[in-house]
């Protein structure tokens, strides 16, 4: 994928997030046309992770949607496929480390929130896109 395109989607993530969609909505609906996924769709698919997961302040909705797009890029639809399971649960893993470098240690929205050397949750939308749209595997 070229830097413009990412760079796209990442104003396409800032616009959803500015247009009052959740930090999940904004990240899934942004990237989620790269696999088919009708934008309409992809809203309804990401709303309930926003907020930390439905409002409880627990995995940042920018972190469940980067989860997300990465189950339709590595994620097996075979039942028993241990390796490809690893696999995927590998490269969340390495999402998770990447976002955690950029936002004070922490996947966890209560925690990013009450840190004021983090970024916008708009900007964490931004910043989630580049990571997970950065590291195809």
């Amino acid at each position: 994928m070229t830097k413009q395109e990412i760079d796209r989607r990442v104003q396409e993530a800032r616009e959803l997030h500015g247009r009052g969609f959740n930090c999940a909505q904004a990240v899934f609906g942004a990237c989620a046309g790269l696999y088919g996924i009708e934008e309409e769709r992809a809203l309804k698919l990401s709303a309930s992770f926003g907020g930390g997961m439905g409002s409880m302040r627990e995995v940042c909705g920018c972190c469940s949607a980067m989860f997300m797009i990465e189950g339709l890029r590595s994620g097996s639809a075979t039942a028993g496929d241990r390796v490809g399971k690893l696999h995927n649960y590998k490269r969340v893993q390495e999402l998770a480390e990447q976002f955690k470098q950029q936002h004070g240690g922490s996947i966890i929205c209560r925690e990013l929130l009450a840190n004021p050397a983090n970024p916008s949750c708009t900007e964490k939308c931004a910043n989630a896109v580049r990571i997970v749209l950065e590291n195809e595997c």
